[in-house]
């Protein structure tokens, strides 16, 4: 896909969109140059599942004397794939959301990155809505007993800003609007008493779904990029 195709599938996603809802252009295995397209396009936030491409694309736009994105100053990126703890460290320098985060060692090590890098990150529970036993995800017990350590001052230097989960792969619409539901529920339970203000539901194929039962942040990959 060229530079043209890859501005105008953004214009129309963005179109699409409701202005109130932040879109993640999820740029996995897809060039820098793509990149460059959709941010000179608009596209500010950028998602990407593999730490390594993460660091590449990030060190490739990162000028060599500052360490600064000098060309791309309110550019963020964002980890939307499972994130193994060993590889933490490599990212905490300078994401701007870690949005898959179902376990208390993976916030430990989190929150041990951040002081080390003298900054706070911030980051989205992942929350277990689907049906298929493949995707990853906290349960709602499991939610109440983490954040009652939040409450109590465990992990100083995350934020959690909110929750995210995937719907079950189907065409069963009326299936995937229960659970991304079932998320809403969980996410206006918490949210007042936490101060989020992330709900992050639905990727390219179920947004429609996932904003119309709340979703104020979707991750849009092959609807700007193309197909992988």
């Amino acid at each position: 896909m060229d530079g043209w195709d890859i501005a105008q599938r953004w214009n129309e996603v963005r179109a699409a969109v409701p202005a109130e809802v932040q879109v993640i252009a999820v740029s996995k295995t897809k060039p820098i140059s793509a990149i460059e397209t959709a941010y000179t396009a608009g596209a500010r936030s950028f998602g990407e599942n593999r730490v390594q491409e993460l660091v590449g694309k990030h060190e490739a736009l990162t000028h060599p004397e500052t360490g600064q994105l000098a060309d791309y100053p309110d550019l963020s990126w964002h980890q939307i794939g499972t994130l193994q703890k060993n590889k933490v460290k490599y990212i905490a320098p300078f994401v701007g959301l870690i949005h898959a985060v179902d376990q208390r060692s993976l916030l430990d090590e989190v929150d041990k990155r951040a002081d080390a890098n003298g900054r706070k990150i911030s980051v989205l529970l992942q929350l277990h809505i689907a049906q298929e036993s493949s995707k990853f995800g906290l349960s709602e017990s499991e939610l109440a007993a983490l954040l009652s350590d939040v409450d109590t001052g465990h992990w100083p230097q995350v934020e959690i800003k909110g929750l995210m989960g995937m719907a079950t792969f189907t065409e069963d619409r009326a299936q995937v609007a229960r659970e991304f539901q079932s998320l809403r529920k969980l996410y206006d339970r918490y949210r007042d008493s936490f101060g989020w203000d992330t709900l992050s539901m639905g990727m390219s194929g179920d947004w429609q779904i996932a904003v119309d039962n709340g979703s104020n942040m979707v991750r849009i990959g092959s609807s700007i990029f193309g197909h992988r």
